[in-house]
């Protein structure tokens, strides 16, 4: 495998961060030599984002500036605090979405294994929860869009986020279901979970 690995220490804008996912992307489905694959951890500055899939009823405060998107899923909220992985992958070889999202998936519960927190995927809302007490609650969001078997897009963990301004919408299209984030759940030191999130993301691509 040929991945190029970024890390932003300052919020990228999202457009800037989308521009560089699409560019790589026509590169990419183009078989421009040398061009890597890409996995991205970054934060963005407040944001709502809205897939492909959304309905105007998800908004709840109608004076939230909204911007609409080409990934899948619903309306999320994107703010400082939170790890997002994008990435451009190559999925021309084994063509197969379901166990690319599963990869995802497993790449998530095991980083957050590592700090000793358990959370698992659901068959009917894509992303991974955890459960408190009797509550099942998200911590992370995936949304991912695939073009000519190129996946590109990626997903985001509740970190230390402000969780305040998901009442501003029906995240992910989800009303019956909390939100939070790994500092509610355990006050520990996250600095290092995006290296562990590239470990395995890396890893499980191999399998």
């Amino acid at each position: 495998m040929n991945i190029e690995i970024k890390k932003s220490i300052k919020p990228v804008n999202y457009f800037e961060a989308i521009d560089l996912l699409e560019s790589r992307l026509k590169n990419i489905t183009a078989n421009k030599e040398k061009e890597k694959e890409l996995i991205w951890i970054l934060e963005h500055p407040e944001i709502f984002t809205a897939g492909t899939s959304y309905k105007e009823n998800e908004i709840i405060d109608k004076s939230i500036d909204l911007l609409k998107t080409n990934r899948g899923g619903k309306i999320t909220y994107h703010g400082p605090g939170q790890l997002i992985c994008y990435f451009v992958i190559d999925l021309r070889e084994k063509k197969d979405i379901r166990k690319f999202i599963t990869t995802i998936e497993n790449t998530i519960i095991q980083s957050l294994k590592k700090y000793n927190i358990e959370t698992f995927p659901d068959k009917e809302n894509i992303g991974i929860w955890y459960k408190d007490k009797n509550e099942i609650q998200k911590i992370a969001a995936i949304g991912i869009r695939v073009s000519k078997w190129i996946a590109y897009h990626g997903f985001a963990i509740n970190v230390d986020n402000n969780l305040e301004n998901y009442k501003k919408i029906v995240p992910c299209g989800i009303s019956d279901k909390g939100i939070t984030n790994l500092k509610k759940i355990s006050n520990q030191d996250y600095s290092n979970l995006n290296n562990e999130i590239i470990k395995n993301f890396i890893s499980n691509l191999k399998n």
